[in-house]
């Protein structure tokens, strides 16, 4: 009788252990998210991030509306720290300082000319210097290298208004519509430039 109650005891006093074992699962981060639930910004992937996107400059209000179809081997560029970090640095010299000549240098320096989110960023600051030619380059550069990169085509689509190329313009809304739709920002943008009267001074 006492070999069969410590018998009882032993197995009982084994399966709470397995139990208690089994019931503990570890905690373990999904990729790009760190502890804590917040979003990683190595690179500035989404509006969350502190850092410019990678698909597009991040502008006051927006919200990311196209993550462009880009290979693989461009995107992952800004997985590279030190790609990151001085693309961070030309957008900044735009976007906070309106230092465009500072920024056409970063970004050539980067190496990546043939990268959507370089070569729009290089044409968008030649256009705010007045180097409609050039720009116009680099604007073709970027949909060649992705077609659906929506916000060159709402640069570009400024361009053409300054350029005085309405049609032209309005065709480029039209291409912002197929990829994104007409609720997104890009597309608002460029259809309330498109509504200003001819020769009137653009701010974007």
């Amino acid at each position: 009788m006492t070999n069969l109650m410590i018998r009882i005891v032993t197995l009982a006093t084994c399966s709470i252990a397995l139990t208690a074992a089994f019931s503990v699962t570890p905690v373990v981060a999904a990729p790009g998210i760190e502890p804590g639930g917040s979003e990683a910004n190595y690179g500035g992937i989404g509006q969350r991030s502190a850092y410019p996107p990678s698909s597009y400059p991040k502008r006051s209000g927006s919200k990311a509306t196209h993550v462009p179809k880009a290979k693989k081997a461009k995107q992952s560029l800004f997985d590279d720290p030190a790609f990151a970090h001085r693309y961070r640095a030309a957008y900044s010299a735009i976007y906070d300082r309106t230092d465009y000549a500072s920024a056409i240098e970063q970004l050539k320096t980067l190496g990546h000319d043939d990268h959507p989110n370089v070569a729009n960023l290089i044409g968008y600051s030649y256009r705010k210097l007045g180097h409609y030619k050039l720009s116009r380059v680099w604007y073709e550069r970027a949909l060649k290298a992705d077609p659906n990169h929506v916000l060159t085509w709402q640069y570009y689509g400024l361009w053409q208004i300054e350029q005085g190329n309405r049609d032209q313009a309005q065709y480029h809304l039209s291409r912002i519509a197929a990829i994104c739709g007409t609720g997104c920002e890009e597309y608002r943008s460029l259809a309330a430039a498109l509504e200003k009267s001819p020769g009137t001074s653009l701010v974007y």
